[in-house]
């Protein structure tokens, strides 16, 4: 599974991740760190990735576009998160959804909780 983080996502939580074997790159890694939701999600789909952020905007394109890639992970958290406590979240949690992500799914992942959704929307779970 190869990831790509968001730009609202530290570039050291892709440098921890990578240090414990994940396949992950940050948006700055392909000179995207300021490009608009649309060219992120549009990479991350035509690359194969799945795309890792805290904007829920990410969401909202999958559904207007009915789309089925890429998968998203959406990282919620009521109160700052640090990039350690995040590489954790993520080293914790993507193991256990790696399937659903290969076939398509938006995966909310906050301390303590988690919730994938097969894509596209609406297709029976």
């Amino acid at each position: 599974m190869r990831l790509l983080l968001d730009a609202n996502l530290s570039h050291r939580i892709a440098d921890l991740l990578r240090a414990r074997g994940f396949d992950v790159s940050h948006v700055r890694d392909h000179g995207l760190q300021h490009a608009d939701d649309e060219a992120i999600f549009d990479f991350a789909a035509a690359e194969g990735c799945v795309l890792v952020s805290e904007d829920t905007d990410f969401g909202e394109i999958l559904a207007t576009r009915g789309a089925k890639v890429p998968s998203l992970v959406l990282l919620r958290s009521a109160e700052p998160i640090s990039p350690d406590d995040c590489v954790d979240l993520l080293a914790d949690n993507l193991p256990l959804v790696a399937t659903a992500l290969a076939s398509g799914s938006l995966v909310v992942i906050a301390r303590g909780r988690m919730r994938i959704r097969v894509l596209p929307f609406g297709r029976a779970e």
